[in-house]
């Protein structure tokens, strides 16, 4: 069963780890996919691995960071495909440290990927995903059900010690999808939220594995953290990239046409 045969969908932050999992899994379930991520290579590889496997992609490189890029990646979806049917705002990284020793720009770095950059693509998406709702409605039609999927975290709706820039980037997307929700809710589109505990990748890798940012950002976490995770997690095993797709097939696929602002924890039963 496809569940999103004939759709296109935007998955920013695609050519690694979650991001690239969300992107080969709506492929497969027939999406036409607009690959993002910071880094042309791996966008590439997505890109070329979905080909392979008989999908239809499209690339749009570049930070989501930069303003230009998310009138590009509507631009690439429309011209690549001819349709917008599904947003995931995936893309972002960690900068983490204690609050007495953070400065602004350490805090405004997570505000500016995690919730800017979001709002940002869903603001380029405005004009195609309601105007083309406006259209039906005016035909006297239902429009098709159109969805966003935005990426939080356990940081965000429960908070965690050393990542109070993150954490507030995270919950803040909570609020915008519960908003977009409400305010697109008249135009059939749908707007959730996937909330990860534990999952494997360039996040939580082990810190020693020394894999950093463009900036220069180091990335991962000590292995004592890693460790100390575990007895807490039911599931008694970290999340992959595949357990983390799965949810966000669901939310922007058919079988949740009725679920709009809601927030599903993906966190293997560990408690928020």
């Amino acid at each position: 069963m496809r569940l999103l045969s004939g759709k296109t969908a935007i998955v920013t932050g695609s050519g690694r780890s979650i991001g690239k999992a969300v992107a080969k899994l709506l492929s497969e379930h027939g999406a036409n996919v607009v690959v993002n991520d910071l880094d042309q290579g791996p966008a590439q590889e997505t890109v070329d691995e979905i080909a392979e496997a008989g999908g239809r992609a499209a690339l749009c490189a570049g930070s989501v960071t930069d303003p230009d890029i998310p009138d590009k990646l509507v631009a690439t979806a429309l011209e690549a495909f001819g349709s917008l049917d599904v947003i995931v705002n995936n893309a972002g990284y960690t900068w983490d440290g204690v609050i007495h020793k953070m400065g602004d720009e350490q805090f405004d770095a997570m505000l500016d990927v995690h919730l800017r950059a979001p709002f940002r693509v869903v603001r380029a998406a405005a004009p195609y995903l309601r105007g083309a709702a406006k259209d039906d409605l005016a035909a006297g039609r239902r429009p098709p059900c159109r969805k966003i999927v935005n990426v939080s975290s356990t940081s965000g709706v429960a908070g965690n010690a050393g990542q109070i820039n993150y954490a507030a980037g995270k919950m803040g997307i909570v609020g915008m999808t519960k908003t977009i929700a409400k305010e697109w809710g008249r135009f059939n589109i749908c707007c959730n939220a996937v909330a990860y505990g534990f999952i494997e990748s360039r996040l939580t890798q082990p810190k020693e594995a020394g894999d950093t940012t463009s900036s220069g950002i180091a990335l991962g976490i000590p292995q004592r953290m890693r460790e100390a995770a575990l007895p807490h997690i039911p599931l008694l095993r970290y999340g992959t990239p595949e357990d983390a797709a799965g949810p966000v097939l669901f939310l922007a696929s058919p079988l949740s046409d009725y679920v709009t602002g809601s927030v599903v924890l993906v966190t293997g039963g560990s408690v928020v």
